[in-house]
């Protein structure tokens, strides 16, 4: 991986037919000469109506580039330039710190703590063997896909995200189509994916007081008031101190990793006994139903939830300075955090379990594993309370994240009522009615567990198989159109290993994504039959009605290549 490697210079203007397209079919690499050369005629005349630039400035229309950057530089306009390059205006205030950033990716991801919630499938799946190593492959294969998408946020910072690099590298007459549905397909991802957090939260709540109570059993509308309380608690900081929010994510960060460090000792230091290292390799302790290869594969889709959400830092992009350095940072940090702390989780689970069944058959297998370790249902106690508020927490990130999702695509009239939920509120200073509208949409989605579990649940679980097809489109289409040609300059540059990853991103997605879609278990029943590619293949009708009746009103960025390689890498 290289940083600050430069790409082919798009050319000054292109053909009708064509336009849009990424860069030179002859690419080269720029020489001195050439990047004056941007500056000498209408570059120069470009720079200085985007940005009023003084008469100092305009006299020195003959020198380099790096003298209009340096101008730029010091009227902190290279990020608002970047943007404008990609066809958007600068609408909200670069608030977010690269520690915030990180902070707002990992509360999303908040990989130890996603695992607590879901590792007892991967017990069903293929026992404790799964449940560890498992985990470290789909570490792998998420890593594999977050590392090539990071490298395209670089090259084309933006809140909208897989949707805006759609349109940027797809062929012009496919172009808008792909990016629609890439950007509904993203929204719908994580609106559910933000309910499925607030469902994690009311769940959690209920089985810990089971866990006190076992004869209490919460019914769904007990469950649903839980969940639309999560709703209201956690999108509160937004709209009560919108401007803290930076700090926030930060708060949630340290909450979370030190969070990590308590239980983790705890477990360690508490453990009655220690299971030997065959207990870990040991084969056929699955009770799926399925063939040892199919269980394990499922497990692997299974394990890929501690990782959901990994593009959540390109949705700020607008709003964190230096995004095309930032950007991949926190993304790829947010993997190594959140593998560093999963795994070795996982490892102390597995070694300190002494009843599978026990584990199995309880509604909250964390708090059970950890009961089974400490003996101590105080210590239980606290250890879940801290948990449950590193989920809590976490929510505020995720709406961000979902608001601002709206918003961008919005902006682009992806959504009806466009210009209403496009506008970003003076006062608060985000878009207020864009994240009003994913409460809503998670409001009224949580009556769907009133009338079936079952529904509810499999949506929740394709919603990282939602986004990680977003995550694979644009790497798809950049691997066979080819990276020289549709790749500007970027501050993070993969280089040779970027068509690895774009390669990989698609095969892998399509491959997971399949066995993502069996049933849990065989043999198949009503109550665990998957929905989920009967839901996937509903929601690709639902946008291709939506396609239909308001595509036309579409629009996508309007790329100035010239001034995207004269803003890049600084």
């Amino acid at each position: 991986m290289a940083l600050g490697h430069a790409s082919p210079v798009a050319p000054a203007s292109h053909d009708d037919d064509i336009e849009g397209e990424p860069l030179l079919n002859h690419a080269r690499l720029p020489t001195d000469d050439d990047t004056a050369s941007l500056l000498t005629g209408s570059m120069t005349a470009r720079v200085k109506a985007l940005w009023s630039v003084d008469k100092s400035f305009a006299d020195h229309s003959g020198d380099s580039s790096d003298l209009a950057l340096e101008h730029l530089s010091a009227s902190h306009d290279l990020d608002a330039a970047n943007l404008r390059a990609q066809g958007h205006e600068a609408s909200l205030q670069r608030s977010f710190s690269p520690l915030a950033a990180l902070g707002l990716g990992f509360s999303i991801t908040n990989s130890w703590v996603g695992y607590l919630s879901n590792f007892g499938q991967n017990l069903i799946y293929g026992g404790p063997q799964n449940v560890v190593f498992g985990l470290l492959v789909a570490t792998a294969v998420q890593w594999t896909i977050t590392l090539g998408l990071s490298e395209v946020a670089s090259a084309f910072p933006s809140a909208g995200g897989q949707y805006h690099f759609t349109y940027i590298l797809a062929p012009n007459r496919h172009k808008k189509f792909a990016a629609f549905v890439v950007g509904w397909m993203t929204l719908i991802g994580w609106w559910v994916i933000t309910c499925s957090g607030v469902s994690l939260c009311a769940v959690s709540v209920a089985g810990l007081i089971r866990f006190w109570h076992p004869d209490f059993e919460a019914a769904r509308w007990q469950i649903y008031l839980i969940y639309l309380a999560t709703v209201f608690l956690t999108a509160a900081p937004l709209f009560i101190s919108p401007r803290s929010v930076p700090k926030f994510t930060q708060a949630t960060l340290f909450l979370s990793v030190s969070g990590f460090l308590v239980v983790f000792c705890m477990l360690l230091g508490l453990k009655k006994q220690t299971q030997p290292g065959s207990f870990l390799t040991q084969s056929g302790l699955g009770s799926s139903g399925w063939s040892t290869g199919t269980a394990w594969v499922m497990g692997i889709g299974n394990a890929l939830y501690a990782y959901g959400g990994t593009d959540g830092a390109i949705h700020i992009a607008e709003e964190i300075p230096r995004p095309s350095k930032n950007i991949p940072m926190a993304m790829n940090l947010t993997m190594a955090i959140g593998f560093l702390t999963a795994f070795p989780m996982s490892l102390a689970l597995m070694f300190g379990m002494t009843d599978i069944d026990a584990v199995l058959r309880s509604d909250l297998p964390s708090a059970e594993i950890f009961y089974q370790i400490t003996r101590s249902r105080g210590i239980v106690t606290f250890m879940m309370c801290w948990v449950i508020l590193v989920y809590y927490m976490a929510l505020t990130s995720q709406w961000v994240t979902a608001g601002r999702m709206t918003w961008a695509f919005s902006r682009d009239r992806g959504i009806p009522f466009s210009e209403y939920f496009a506008h970003v509120s003076v006062h608060r200073d985000f878009p207020v009615r864009a994240t009003i509208l994913s409460i809503c949409f998670c409001c009224l989605y949580g009556l769907l567990y009133l009338a079936s579990t079952t529904a509810f649940n499999s949506i929740v679980t394709g919603a990282v198989l939602y986004l990680n097809i977003t995550y694979a489109i644009p790497q798809g289409i950049l691997f066979t159109r080819g990276r020289i040609k549709c790749l500007p300059a970027r501050a993070f540059n993969l280089g040779a290993m970027g068509y690895v990853c774009n390669f990989l991103a698609p095969v892998l997605v399509t491959v997971i994504g399949t066995f993502i879609c069996f049933p849990p278990q065989l043999p198949v029943t009503v109550s665990n039959m998957n929905y989920t590619p009967v839901i996937l293949a509903g929601l690709f009708c639902v946008i291709l009605g939506l396609w239909y009746t308001r595509g036309s009103k579409f629009t996508g960025p309007k790329i100035d290549w010239e001034l995207l390689n004269l803003t890049a890498c600084k």
